[in-house]
């Protein structure tokens, strides 16, 4: 297949992939609220995505290798997301919506990382770029939240799960176009990881990452809701959101001269830091659209320096053949314990202190991770590799 042809072809996924992640992250909150959910509630039921990030990806793409079929697999959970979807027009209450979004949680969770593994299958043979395909996923995240804000405003909250539907069914139209790659198979059975888990310098960073992204599992839960209750309307909790991943974007695109400047650890310290800025400023100063809209901005640096990071520094301690587990130990470890942790500890806190305490909380994982990776990680390579990001 011609090589554009490929490229246009997954990057038109991600960009609907991430424009369903860019309706569902900031108003589904607010839709369970409408259901006179509890905050405490919420955070467990919008916890279950992180929890399925944990063993989901892990299972599909043991079976990926195993079958050396992706799209296949692709398909079946872009299908079964959208079918347990439909449920949610039927499902009320607490548990109700709990096994709606059980099951629509096991299977997005995977698309993504089945996807990657894919794309990045076929970037192997086509020296293509994955940074101007992920790119797509983040304009897809941005138009979504702006539009999805506006049409909330105007026709209330029921629009989103039409909405959502109309997307899920477009992704799952889409699957229907990606082309399957012959992966390489990595034999990554017959070792143990933890001889590389063990070293306490792969432990400070799990913990360091976990630590960064439970205070972003607060912010993914209850972002949208804590700005609703002090009286922004969707239109601007969107616009919001949408300044956060455009300085991702911003900061993807300079990252690589980043990384030539200054070392992996500095720039993981250096995020740690603004990242407990950025909460604190959230927790402060909400009334305040200036600050708000400076705190969202640094988004760049607590999301997109820090996984541009760590990732680097993944790759670095589990090389070779490990490569793949190493990535899958990380996204378990990092955002699937660390946002499950964040998002049903900021459902509590917000029950029962309120949002600005919650968000001062927040602040202090990230001032933990701090501590942690200062102490402990130290790195063989200092620097990242280059070309990685060019």
């Amino acid at each position: 297949m011609h090589h554009h042809h490929l490229h246009f072809r997954i990057s038109r996924f991600y960009f609907i992939y991430y424009f369903f992640v860019g309706a569902f992250v900031p108003y589904w909150g607010l839709y369970l609220q409408s259901e006179s959910l509890s905050a405490a509630d919420i955070g467990i039921l919008m916890s279950l995505f992180q929890i399925s990030r944990i063993f989901a990806p892990n299972f599909w793409g043991w079976l990926a290798d195993h079958t050396e079929r992706r799209t296949t697999w692709i398909k079946l959970n872009t299908l079964l997301g959208l079918l347990g979807f439909i449920a949610v027009f039927w499902a009320h209450g607490f548990w109700g919506l709990f096994f709606v979004m059980a099951a629509l949680s096991l299977f997005t969770s995977s698309t993504l990382p089945l996807s990657e593994s894919l794309t990045l299958a076929h970037l192997a043979t086509t020296n293509g770029h994955y940074s101007r395909i992920r790119m797509w996923g983040s304009l897809g995240f941005i138009v979504a939240a702006v539009i999805l804000g506006f049409l909330i405003d105007g026709y209330g909250i029921k629009s989103l799960l039409w909405f959502v539907l109309a997307v899920q069914f477009c992704l799952y139209a889409l699957t229907h176009t990606l082309p399957e790659a012959k992966v390489e198979p990595h034999h990554t059975d017959h070792f143990s990881v933890w001889k590389i888990i063990r070293n306490p310098a792969v432990m400070a960073l799990l913990i360091g990452c976990a630590m960064m992204v439970s205070a972003h599992g607060v912010l993914y839960n209850f972002y949208s809701i804590y700005l609703a209750e002090h009286g922004y309307s969707k239109g601007m909790i969107g616009m919001l959101w949408a300044v956060g991943v455009i300085c991702e974007i911003a900061m993807f695109m300079l990252m690589p001269r980043i990384m030539r400047r200054f070392s992996l650890k500095t720039i993981l310290l250096f995020s740690l830091v603004l990242a407990v800025l950025r909460f604190s400023m959230i927790g402060v100063a909400v009334d305040n659209l200036a600050l708000l809209l400076l705190a969202q901005s640094l988004h760049a640096a607590t999301f997109g320096s820090f996984h541009a990071a760590s990732v680097e520094v993944v790759t670095q301690f589990f090389n070779g053949r490990h490569q793949a587990k190493g990535q899958a130990i990380y996204n378990s470890v990092a955002y699937g314990v660390g946002g499950t942790v964040g998002g049903i500890v900021g459902g509590y806190a917000l029950q029962y202190w309120g949002g600005q305490n919650t968000f001062l909380l927040a602040a202090a994982f990230p001032l933990m991770g701090f501590v942690v990776i200062g102490l402990g990680l130290k790195l063989a390579q200092t620097h990242a590799r280059a070309g990685m990001f060019s």
